[in-house]
């Protein structure tokens, strides 16, 4: 598999959330394609160094919201992406998220437009099609 997950020490999420956020941008981005098989939870804790229960609860959450489903005896895979939110609910979530950026943007002292240029930017890096 070329998608590699990987963790930052140190970082403010924790590090369920770091995985959790990787394999959703790699499925939402192409990257990771649907069926594609991800490491077992086992395997990913030995590979990052990190206790299995960490991978399990992402697997979990990555489950619920409908990212990856499981297999029985096979492992986790890539679903075929169905949306598990109402558009309000959508929203709701990615208003909590700007929320947090303005704020971020206000304490920082960053100018409004150099926000929205860098978040353009992310989209632009996020959305490519990955190359080989």
């Amino acid at each position: 598999m070329a998608f590699t997950i990987r963790i930052v020490a140190g970082s403010t999420a924790p590090i369920y959330r770091q995985i959790v956020d990787q394999v959703t941008r790699g499925v939402a981005s192409g990257e990771l394609s649907v069926g594609e098989s991800v490491p077992s939870v086992r395997q990913l804790a030995r590979e990052l160094v990190i206790n299995p229960n960490t991978v399990a609860k992402a697997y979990a959450e990555l489950v619920d919201s409908g990212f990856l489903e499981t297999q029985a005896g096979k492992g986790f895979f890539v679903a075929k992406r169905r949306q598990v939110y109402t558009k309000a609910e959508r929203l709701r979530r990615i208003d909590e998220s700007i929320d947090q950026l303005v704020n971020q943007t206000l304490v920082l002292d960053i100018e409004p437009e150099e926000i929205v240029q860098r978040l353009q930017d992310r989209f632009e890096k996020h959305l490519k099609p990955a190359s080989d």
